[in-house]
């Protein structure tokens, strides 16, 4: 065995791709139906999409789950698929068909539907390869995708099984309109922004003459539609007003002012227009009031009022004569600069309407119960609890789910029409054909189907028991129904995780997944959302192969919605990446992610951990390459017949033992943070920095016996091809590369069969630990003393040492090589061997540490050297002093604390605190150095 086959360099972009094949091609994903079934479904990409931050943080915490149980002996499946995306898909075939001077309304919907196809076949999978590139163990035999035919049986079976019980049904009510989509949308789909607006202070008119109220907006346009006025019932300012009726200007109606409790009194005057038709929670007061709903907009956002001055203009245009005509009839009190929210359309950018139409909804209520109590009852686990919170606000004042999308990309509506309006919803046509002819006694008529197709998280909402094959009881769906956990993000908790839940327990009669584990969201290193608008988007895959600076500008300049930002985002990429973003490798990315893995809201991406981790990898794989060449001729072992011989061997494996506990245990409730760092410190701070360099020393001395040898030769191997196995999960490409070398008694095997970690604990000594951690803490404070004093690394010093008891002997007699090969030392002898000439001398000029009782004495050198580190210390303290008055006196600044975002202020607030640590700390090391000083002039006064 030797590192013969190993490259003296790292480099990951060698081995990754040649690794995954040979797993994907000996079918090392999927599940062998033996052990206990271990089930994950991947939360489907859309098909247009690439592998973004968030998907490769995700699926970073979903394969280690599945590396994992899949190594403790679980039959795992971890489902493949992609969703349909309705939208979003059609509208990039659309943008196709553009290019060549076509529209969707050229080809017609079959001929369509058709263009769809060929391009999912084409195009359609490329977030599919990028998840190889990821590492991720999916089953690829069983991929699925939202559109498959069986899939498609099952939608159209839950579909037409809850208008049967009444849970689904047609009526006329607001939406989320995407103007230029023309097509309702979620709420997922709107994003809302704060934007510069104005707030328009209206009069209206009050019936009797009396005088008039005043409404605030920030949409006047609106007021078309006014079908009433509010005020909050105990509101004394308008408690006379209430039961009158003001004119509304403009399109002289008389509308009631009416008191309702949704009014709030501080907000402008306490007096609000209401507009049933165009605002939702205007809708809400409507029902309430039973006002009138109109609706004055067009599908495009155009006023809808025949005979009207606004007749046909787009709502904005309609916005500014409205203004203008009310200013002319003395009927605007004031217009006021305003800061809010505004709705647009994540795809368009478009600004989205609350606007009235005909669409089909889910009656959710009666389905949110028994899902609301599965959580209660914690037949389904939140992870972290606090979650659940959120998941009950929600689901207690769920409101019914618009299901229906005016596009032709998706599962089309299973009703049909005939020509006097009647619906008949089945599950095909001839189905819907014969409940027509039981109704009009005949069957001589044409029956059209519904244009609309289905929101496409309703097809999600099936996929823990779609893909599985339900409504067939297939052997897939009865070993991994339920499955074990969902891994999502918490802002779609409301949109696919609780219709989950409510899907699955009212088709299946059981719950979906046993726990939820939500994640933060990746943002970038401040904290703030990555976007393409802000110029800050990392591309997982340029973090693993690299790219040049001009081509990362390229990537995030193009396509810009503001094209205005170029050169602001072209001015700050160079600044942040002067010479582009070197190739990291998967594995270093992988575990980047795994160590950010808190249970936080927020998952802040700084890309000097990833560079971190990239040493960690250079680390590992030269410990491996010594491990490699120093154990040839090593007998093979198996861990019955491993026995450790010397104290070294012992104190390795029992912190082996230690770690390999504490992973599993972090694992198991999803702390991958914690669950990495304790591999991390043990790999290089255990066995990289003190048992490889225990084991060159002892196996270059004259004085370590052939069985001492083999002990620490085989020890060194057992304990990397352990570590391995524990960092599988997380850095699976470069495990497998070292392990295919360390075990040539396994050749065509793979690291992710094996079984995950070992019991040492009949193997742990505690003597020996005690006694190695004696000799580690002896060197450590040996080592950091010779760093204060200026001492140069490679000069060998003479201590002395006192105050020693038995067992300081014992360490000392069993350990003076290591000891002093490590802490480069020529010699380490009692203090009372020194003559009475030397001694007086040592006692003006030593520096003393502590290990326990024993005293040890170190030489002092040049003091010359001490001032050169004083002045070095005091410049770091005023750098950081500069950023400590600079933080000071923003958080002082009152304009600042009640302007800026919370982010920005939570930021500002950590710097300042790490800025004023650094200086505390600096300012301990200065006092240490002035007291090395003072021994040295003061004349024998030990520290």
């Amino acid at each position: 065995m030797s590192s013969e086959n190993l490259p003296s360099v790292y480099d990951p972009a060698s081995l990754e791709k040649g690794v995954y094949d040979r797993w994907e091609k000996n079918g090392y994903f999927s599940p062998k139906g033996e052990g206990s079934a271990y089930c994950i479904m991947i939360p489907p990409p859309n098909v247009t999409g690439s592998l973004h931050m968030g998907h490769a943080f995700q699926c970073t915490l979903m394969d280690a789950l599945i590396r994992y149980n899949r190594m403790k002996g679980c039959d795992t499946l971890w489902q493949v698929g992609t969703d349909h995306a309705g939208i979003a898909t059609q509208m990039v075939v659309e943008r196709l068909l553009q290019k060549e001077g076509k529209s969707r309304k050229d080809f017609g919907r079959d001929q369509f539907i058709e263009q769809v196809w060929k391009w999912k076949a084409k195009s359609g999978g490329a977030i599919t390869n990028q998840l190889r590139r990821l590492g991720s163990s999916l089953d690829w035999t069983r991929e699925r995708f939202t559109m498959d035919e069986d899939l498609s049986t099952a939608v159209q079976e839950v579909f037409v099984s809850l208008y049967e019980q009444g849970l689904i049904y047609r009526g006329k009510r607001l939406v989320n309109w995407d103007p230029v989509l023309l097509t309702a949308i979620s709420d997922l789909e709107v994003i809302s922004t704060e934007e510069e607006g104005h707030l328009w202070h209206l009069r209206y008119p009050i019936s009797d003459g009396s005088g008039h109220v005043v409404i605030a907006t920030t949409r006047p346009e609106t007021m078309l539609g006014d079908t009433a006025v509010a005020v909050h019932p105990d509101d004394e300012r308008y408690a006379g007003l209430v039961g009158k009726s003001v004119d509304l200007p403009l399109v002289n109606r008389k509308i009631p002012v009416v008191a309702d409790t949704y009014v709030d009194p501080e907000f402008g005057t306490g007096c609000v227009k209401i507009t049933p038709g165009h605002d939702f929670n205007d809708f809400a007061v409507g029902q309430r009031q039973n006002l009138d709903v109109l609706n004055i907009l067009t599908p495009h956002g155009d006023i809808n009022l025949a005979g009207s001055d606004y007749h046909g203009l787009s709502r904005f245009a309609a916005r500014a004569k409205v203004v203008n005509d009310l200013e002319n009839l003395g009927l605007l009190e004031k217009v006021e600069e305003h800061r809010y929210k505004v709705p647009r359309g994540d795809r368009t950018g478009e600004i989205i309407e609350p606007y009235l139409t005909d669409q089909w909804f889910v009656r959710v209520q009666p389905l949110a119960e028994p899902a609301i109590a599965a959580v209660r009852e914690e037949k389904i686990r939140f992870v972290p609890k606090n979650w659940e919170n959120t998941y009950f606000d929600w689901m207690e004042n769920i409101e019914d789910w618009c299901i229906s999308r005016q596009i032709w990309w998706g599962h089309r509506i299973p009703a049909w029409y005939d020509d006097k309006g009647n619906v008949f919803v089945a599950r095909d046509e001839a189905d819907a054909r014969r409940q027509a002819k039981e109704l009009r006694g005949r069957d001589n008529f044409v029956l059209k189907q519904d244009e609309d197709v289905l929101d496409t998280w309703f097809s999600s909402a099936l996929w823990p028991f779609s893909t599985l094959g339900w409504p067939v009881q297939t052997d897939e769906y009865k070993r991994y129904y339920p499955t074990n956990v969902l891994v999502t993000g918490f802002d779609i908790i409301f949109f696919w995780v609780a219709r989950m839940i409510m899907f699955g327990i009212k088709f299946t009669g059981d719950i979906p997944f046993h726990e939820v584990y939500i994640h933060g969201l990746v943002r970038d290193s401040e904290g703030q959302k990555m976007s393409k608008s802000k110029g800050n988007i990392l591309d997982p895959l340029d973090l693993i192969d690299g790219i040049d600076l001009e081509s990362l500008i390229s990537k995030r300049t193009s396509g810009l919605m503001q094209p205005e930002l170029a050169p602001t985002i072209e001015k700050a990429t160079r600044k942040q990446f002067p010479k582009g973003i070197p190739a990291y490798g998967t594995d270093s990315l992988r575990f980047t992610f795994a160590r950010l893995a808190t249970q936080g809201r927020d998952i802040r991406f700084d890309l000097g951990r990833i560079g971190g981790y990239r040493n960690f990898c250079n680390k590992l794989w030269n410990a491996a390459r010594y491990a490699l060449m120093n154990t040839s001729g090593a007998a093979p072992y198996t861990q019955e017949t491993f026995e450790p011989a010397t104290s070294y061997e012992k104190w390795i494996v029992a912190k082996l033992s230690q770690t390999s506990k504490e992973v599993e245990s972090a694992v198991e409730v999803y702390r991958f943070d914690i669950a990495s760092k304790a591999i991390y410190e043990f790999v290089w701070d255990q066995y990289c920095a003190w048992y490889i360099e225990f084991a060159k020393i002892k196996l270059r001395s004259e004085q370590t016996d052939d069985s001492q040898a083999l002990s620490l030769r085989r020890t060194l191997l057992m304990v990397l091809e352990a570590s391995l196995r524990l960092l599988h999960p997380f850095m699976p490409f470069i495990t497998e590369e070292i392990w295919q070398k360390i075990r040539t008694d396994k050749q065509g095997q793979s690291i992710m069969l094996e079984r995950y970690c070992d019991d040492y604990d009949r193997h742990i000594d505690a003597a020996a630990v005690r006694e190695i951690e004696w000799v580690k803490t002896l060197v450590s404070s040996i080592r950091n003393m010779r760093n204060e004093i200026s001492i140069s690394p490679g000069q060998r010093i003479a201590v002395y040492y006192e105050n020693d008891d038995e067992f300081d002997r014992f360490c000392l007699g069993s350990h003076e090589q290591v000891i002093r090969d490590m802490a480069k030392l020529e010699s380490i002898e009692p203090f009372g061997n020194k003559d009475a000439e030397s001694r007086s001398c040592a006692e003006s000029k030593y520096v003393s540490i502590l290990v326990d009782r024993l005293r040890v004495h170190l030489p002092i050198g040049d003091i010359d050297n001490l001032e050169e580190q004083i002045v070095r210390i005091k410049s770091q303290i005023e750098e950081q002093m500069k950023l400590v008055r600079s933080s000071q006196s923003k958080l002082n600044n009152e304009k600042f604390i009640s302007n800026a975002p919370e982010d920005i202020v939570a930021r500002e607030k950590e710097r300042l605190a790490d800025a004023a640590s650094a200086v505390q700390e600096l300012k301990l090391r200065c006092d240490r150095i002035d007291e090395l000083k003072l021994t040295i002039t003061g004349g024998g006064q030990s520290l």
